[in-house]
């Protein structure tokens, strides 16, 4: 499979003057977006259909990108939610046999601009000196100033609720049938999917805020026997606690925390329930916040497949796979609350549990959509808690 060659110059500024010239694919368009980077080398389609990612340019680190194309399977969510797209070098070719389209292809269908041919490394190493930055991408390009214009003119992702631009508006039951949360495999020797191995029973109920949800972690929930109930993140707590759950769960999502008011006063509510409470990435953010405790903007944010984290409790390591521009700050946090992990990289919090309530959280991402899987044992152990809490 072959991409389309690119047809249009294009241009990305940021808010502090730079200016980077390329070649343009995906949709003829502009955006404007907080201009980000991610140093994972696999998993671009995730990455593009990653909620999270909502009102950002995505920078990748990995030189090339695109050379396995883009299927219906691996998608994370129901559209592409990133501002725009920023890579070194598009592959010319997509070789994967999964593939049915081609990035550029992709973009384009989903009215995406992207660039490419620029210098990655001189803009991530901008980035991590000066954080990250307001940014503007135009394809085909537009003269340099009116660009830096639109870059600094545009307010940002502070102070603004993108979770209600991601989450689903109605209540639903995920995967009925069971046809959409087998674990994949590959039969040997062969281009195809393998015998699939049975989910066990669906036999604990769980409620799921959805604050902009990866749908690998509802596959995730499935194959640990969780029948999950999505609510969107404006569900109160006597919403969600008519489905008789078992447990609650709080998912990955966009934007500023601090302006989730509704989402924290729902989970202050839950938590005072005595309902069993896993929370992951922005659902951490919102538990921390009904903790009493406040999050803050990190310079550059951590976004990859390899971030170590430290359980302070058991001593392990695990790398894992993060997406996020904000952190609760430690020092804010009500007492019955213990910091259990920390980011080894710049030691900010990346878990939290309650002393005396079935409660715990994790920055990072254990389904892992792309990234190691040193963290899907969170799910047993959320399994456990609500087990032992019955």
């Amino acid at each position: 499979m072959t991409a389309p060659k690119p047809q249009w110059d294009a241009v990305l500024a940021l808010e502090d003057g730079s200016v980077f010239h390329g070649q343009g694919f995906g949709a003829p368009a502009q955006a404007c977006g907080e201009v980000c980077f991610n140093t994972s080398m696999t998993g671009y389609q995730e990455i593009l259909t990653d909620p999270s990612y909502k009102g950002q340019i995505v920078t990748m680190t990995y030189p090339l990108i695109g050379n396995y194309g883009v299927n219906e399977q691996d998608v994370e969510s129901w559209q592409p939610h990133v501002a725009g797209f920023v890579i070194r070098e598009l592959s010319p070719v997509a070789s994967n046999w999964r593939a049915q389209t081609s990035l550029a292809l992709y973009l384009e269908n989903n009215g995406i601009p992207a660039i490419q041919g620029l210098d990655t490394r001189a803009l991530t190493k901008k980035l991590r000196v000066r954080g990250v930055l307001k940014g503007f991408i135009a394809v085909p390009a537009v003269p340099d100033e009116e660009a830096v214009a639109r870059a600094r003119d545009w307010p940002g992702i502070l102070g603004v609720d993108y979770v209600k631009e991601v989450t689903h508006k109605k209540p639903f039951l995920w995967d009925e049938s069971d046809g959409l949360s087998g674990i994949f495999q590959l039969a040997r020797g062969a281009q195809s999917s393998g015998a699939t191995p049975p989910l066990p029973p669906a036999d604990i109920p769980v409620v799921a805020f959805d604050y902009g949800m990866k749908y690998n972690i509802l596959r995730r929930l499935r194959q640990h026997g969780f029948r999950v109930q999505v609510v969107p993140a404006t569900a109160t707590a006597a919403e969600a606690l008519a489905y008789k759950p078992a447990g609650i769960f709080l998912s990955n999502g966009p934007g500023d925390p601090s302006v989730l008011g509704y989402a924290v006063h729902a989970v202050r509510d839950l938590v005072r329930h005595g309902i069993p409470i896993f929370g992951i990435c922005l659902g951490h953010q919102i538990l921390g916040q009904a903790f009493g405790g406040r999050t803050f903007k990190l310079k550059f944010g951590h976004r990859g497949a390899n971030q170590p984290v430290k359980d302070l409790e058991t001593g392990r390591v695990e790398i894992t796979s993060q997406n996020h521009g904000f952190a609760v700050d430690p020092a804010t946090l009500s007492e019955e609350v213990v910091v259990d992990r920390i980011n080894l990289n710049d030691q900010t919090v990346e878990g939290l549990r309650h002393k005396t309530r079935p409660v715990f959280c994790v920055q990072y991402h254990p389904e892992a959509s792309p990234g190691p899987h040193d963290s899907t044992p969170l799910f047993a152990q959320f399994r456990g808690l609500i087990h032992k809490s019955g």
